[in-house]
């Protein structure tokens, strides 16, 4: 347990030196919060800029609803919010395995299940403060532009789509036990993320369960006020992904040679 700790102790000072604990949280917060305020101000907006071309239809602003506006922030947060998090993480151990200091640590006694996990913990606390905080940041100007989104709603929806960052992350630390190469790592991820999305998609009635589909579930439990049964069964999948993932890091990094 104390070799587990000094590592992600070792882990958590060197993002604190990147001063990664405090721009990824800043970008999370600007993302999050950029479709309520741009919302809420377009009709100001347009007139600010002269407003629109003479002849051109009155267009009607559709009243966004506190789901609608939570919604466009978390539909930043998958695109966006993703790369960010999957470039701050596509060197965690290729890296060190292309620089030579994995092997320097390894020459000690150090347990592969302890490195590998301690850097996906450190990875995680950053990715799922920061996640949390534009999430936070999103709901308080949603409060003050659009209507009321209870705080214990708040903290499911961290919750739920805490568990997709999970994911995320845990794909970018599998690979990173693949391959050497940080921007193959970036490219297998975000390939992986989209190809998933996109068998989702085609088979939508087979894969109810799919951890793409937990963004979807949140609208419903945000509309409904309860959580709706499809969403505890894709955290749940999600859940075991990311051990099995977890597992497969172990395996790779300790037997297989990366590309």
């Amino acid at each position: 347990m104390m070799q587990w700790l000094t590592i992600l102790q070792k882990e958590l000072i060197e993002n604190i030196r990147n001063v990664k604990w405090i721009w990824v949280p800043l970008i999370m917060i600007l993302i999050a919060s950029l479709d309520p305020v741009s919302s809420y101000y377009l009709p100001q907006i347009i007139d600010a800029v002269g407003g629109m071309p003479g002849g051109t239809p009155e267009i009607q602003l559709p009243e966004f609803m506190p789901s609608d506006i939570i919604m466009m922030s978390l539909s930043q947060l998958s695109s966006i919010g993703v790369l960010v998090i999957v470039l701050i993480s596509m060197g965690t151990i290729s890296g060190e395995r292309k620089s030579g200091v994995s092997e320097l640590i390894l020459v000690k006694p150090v347990s592969y299940v302890n490195y590998i996990t301690a850097k996906w913990v450190s990875i995680l606390l950053l990715t799922l403060a920061a996640t949390s905080l534009g999430i936070l940041a999103s709901w308080y100007y949603v409060n003050v532009l659009f209507g009321e989104l209870s705080f214990g709603m708040l903290l499911k929806i961290i919750f739920f789509y805490g568990l997709w960052m999970t994911l995320v992350v845990s794909l970018s630390i599998f690979y990173n036990t693949l391959v050497k190469t940080p921007g193959l790592v970036a490219f297998l991820t975000i390939a992986s993320i989209l190809l998933m999305k996109a068998v989702t998609t085609i088979f939508a009635h087979l894969l109810e369960w799919s951890p793409n589909n937990i963004s979807g579930y949140i609208h419903q439990m945000i509309v409904s006020g309860s959580i709706p049964s499809e969403l505890t069964g894709a955290s749940v999948v999600t859940v075991i992904i990311v051990i099995l993932l977890l597992v497969a890091s172990v395996f790779t990094f300790r037997t297989k040679q990366p590309i």
